[in-house]
């Protein structure tokens, strides 16, 4: 981490936040601003190098105020209250992939980092693992109680379950992998 120059994370992704806000970090400020400034006489002013001037830190000169929604989640939620959340995601990220792991009929494709839980349905004597994860995929979604999406990992199709919903709870967990076992059977079927 200390090697890198900027980063940047979607906090709609897991920061409860509404679509669209990002936070950008960047360990040289200078550089981000030498890209960026603009300073025709019109923008010079007299705070110049006293206060952080926020126009010369990306492209558009003039942008819409997206941390709001941030700050809003942080006031209401608290620094302890997000990490707790996060924690459960995780917690329940690791047991679903526990469940996923001592079933015989499924497996896990990639570690399971955070909230994200890669795997797939493999039935002993199915040939055709990709349509058949396919059709799982689309039974799931179709049912409205779920939405999974999916990703190929080492060229298998694979389903993505990732647990970051705000008011994601233990019993919707169990929910998800008693639905997912159910519509796998019934998958295998047609």
């Amino acid at each position: 981490m200390e090697q890198v120059d900027s980063f940047v994370t979607n906090a709609h992704k897991w920061l409860f936040t509404n679509f669209d806000c990002s936070l950008y970090y960047v360990k040289d400020k200078a550089a981000l601003l030498r890209t960026f400034e603009i300073l025709p006489e019109y923008l010079k002013t007299a705070t110049r190098g006293q206060v952080n001037d926020y126009r010369d830190w990306g492209i558009p000169l003039g942008r819409r105020f997206r941390a709001l929604k941030l700050w809003m989640v942080l006031r209401s939620y608290g620094l302890e209250g997000l990490r707790q959340k996060m924690r459960q995601h995780i917690e329940w990220a690791q047991l679903f992939a526990q469940w996923v792991t001592d079933h015989p009929d499924f497996e896990l494709l990639a570690p399971v980092s955070f909230c994200l839980v890669c795997f797939r349905y493999c039935p002993d004597g199915v040939a055709e693992l990709d349509a058949l994860n396919r059709r799982l995929l689309e039974a799931l979604n179709a049912t409205g109680s779920v939405y999974l999406t999916h990703t190929k990992i080492h060229q298998q199709y694979s389903l993505r379950l990732v647990l970051a919903q705000t008011y994601l709870q233990h019993h919707h967990v169990e929910q998800v992998w008693a639905l997912l076992q159910a519509t796998a059977t019934k998958a295998l079927g047609q």
